[in-house]
């Protein structure tokens, strides 16, 4: 009896250990998959730009340099620099060299300046920002923002009605 209980003892050790050496193994799979999953998203946050260079690759550039060392971009749609939003014209190019550098260009185009306040918006920049002197392309710069963001007349909510035959009303 003891040789058969025994046995039996040393079979269900064996079962046990059987049984452990699996659940290590099961469980050592399951902390191997989430240290690549958590790689995985740690990459994608510090990385969000992937699919965009992967792309980039195959497309040609959209801006190139001019002589002059500035980026310029060719395309533009409806009159407005794709890349920036600013209206086309005469001295977009020394604008977004000099003026987007630092900041936005929706922070030109949501203001509206005579070319003076234009000017004093540069003296300011100048003065308080850090602002670089910009020598000979200020006046074009100026030029292109009193052309392009001057002040506009205000508009009413509604245009005044005319042609409208009125009557009375009547109790």
């Amino acid at each position: 009896m003891k040789n058969n209980s025994e046995s039996k003892l040393q079979s269900s050790n064996s079962d046990k250990g059987r049984l452990f050496n699996g659940l290590m193994k099961s469980v050592l799979g399951i902390v191997v998959i989430l240290f690549l999953l958590l790689g995985f998203i740690v990459f994608l946050v510090f990385q969000p730009d992937l699919s965009g260079e992967i792309n980039s690759e195959s497309e040609a550039p959209k801006a190139e340099l001019s002589e002059s060392g500035f980026s310029t971009s060719a395309e533009v749609v409806d009159g407005k620099d794709m890349e920036t939003g600013l209206i086309a014209g005469e001295g977009l190019e020394l604008v977004k060299a000099n003026c987007t550098n630092c900041h936005s260009s929706a922070l030109i185009t949501q203001n509206r300046f005579t070319r003076e306040g234009w000017h004093e918006k540069i003296l300011w920049m100048q003065e308080t920002q850090g602002l670089w002197e910009l020598g000979e392309s200020e006046s074009l710069i100026l030029d292109y923002l009193a052309e392009n963001y001057a002040p506009t007349a205000p508009q009413g909510r509604r245009i005044p009605l005319s042609g409208i035959e009125w009557y009375e009303l009547e109790d």
